[in-house]
């Protein structure tokens, strides 16, 4: 098929079915068991991966779970809520800053990051961003720590590796205590855990181990995000998330992925993903959207480097078993 703007396109009721008819096969054939457990977070993936399990197995048999903690946007819940309600389906909300606290305390994080912002005090926001111009410019990846003191004044430092790594090791504690919730729910009422990572999260590496990637099915890892959002309406999910940025909400301070990690808007990002993946010409893919070659070739290089970087997590742990 040609590359054009509508190479993404998909018929989102097939698609449905498709999807559909994978779930039961995993959860009544691989897994022999009754239902599925979906962690909702309020954003668009977790969503279009609940309704589609219910679409195949039957709202009795697929179960939410809403796990914030002391630093989540509270939005994320209350989609969550309004999501779970509209689907009709059994749900529940646990806080999981003990499970967090337990592993490495807020405060230790603190401290860490009052080394780094002298300013930085509990109850300051921060996050973590890298440039997001990549299309207009040739820039290095260097994260920033951004930090909000409480007049709203923001303090912004660059991190080397060793802090980008620390900082970030915390945060992958929120993401994998999740996973421990799910599996306990899982586990109690003989179902599956649905994971919710997407093929663009997939192919570029924007997911945790053992924590969202750490999951028993991963329904949604062949469609690019471009196409979650089209299941997302067929589907009928609530307005509030399918305009929601998409974000880690990992971080006390609100971040989008496309500042965290992805540096390319969403209009753009999965068409020149599908252009890489597909060995597209720079000069092709540029010229059907409107960009440079070199802001093309820019793109490639950053795919190709996240992937590389990142093949570890796409792969089962290596081992000298026969």
């Amino acid at each position: 098929m040609k590359f054009g703007l509508d190479i993404l396109q998909i018929d989102p009721a097939e698609e449905t079915e498709r999807i559909g008819r994978f779930v039961v096969g995993e959860v009544k054939g691989a897994y022999r068991r009754t239902g599925v457990v979906v962690g909702l977070s309020g954003g668009i993936d977790s969503a279009v991966m609940a309704e589609l399990a219910v679409r195949a197995m039957g709202r009795k048999h697929v179960y939410g779970l809403i796990l914030p903690e002391r630093e989540s946007n509270p939005v994320s819940s209350r989609f969550a809520r309004i999501h779970a309600e509209k689907m009709g389906i059994e749900y529940r909300e646990v806080d999981i800053t003990p499970t967090v606290e337990s592993v490495v305390s807020y405060r230790a994080r603190d401290e860490f990051i009052k080394g780094l912002v002298p300013e930085y005090e509990p109850g300051c926001r921060y996050n973590i961003t890298l440039p997001t111009d990549l299309l207009e410019r040739d820039s290095f990846s260097f994260y920033n720590l951004q930090v909000q003191l409480p007049d709203g004044t923001m303090k912004i430092k660059r991190l080397n590796p060793d802090a980008f790594r620390a900082i970030t090791s915390f945060a992958n504690i929120k993401i994998r205590s999740r996973m421990i919730h799910l599996y306990a729910e899982a586990e109690r009422r003989n179902c599956i855990v649905a994971g919710t990572t997407n093929k663009t999260e997939f192919i570029l590496g924007d997911f945790c181990k053992y924590g969202d990637g750490g999951t028993d099915i991963e329904a949604l890892a062949h469609v690019y995000k471009n196409q979650v959002y089209q299941l997302a309406r067929h589907l009928g999910v609530v307005q509030e998330i399918i305009e929601r940025p998409p974000s880690p909400d990992t971080f006390s301070l609100p971040v989008s992925d496309q500042e965290f990690f992805f540096r390319i808007s969403f209009d753009k990002l999965d068409l020149l993903l599908y252009a890489w993946e597909h060995q597209v010409s720079a000069g092709e893919a540029a010229q059907v959207l409107g960009l440079s070659e070199e802001a093309v070739n820019r793109a490639f290089t950053d795919f190709t480097t996240k992937n590389r970087a990142t093949s570890h997590l796409r792969d089962l742990p290596h081992s000298m078993a026969g």
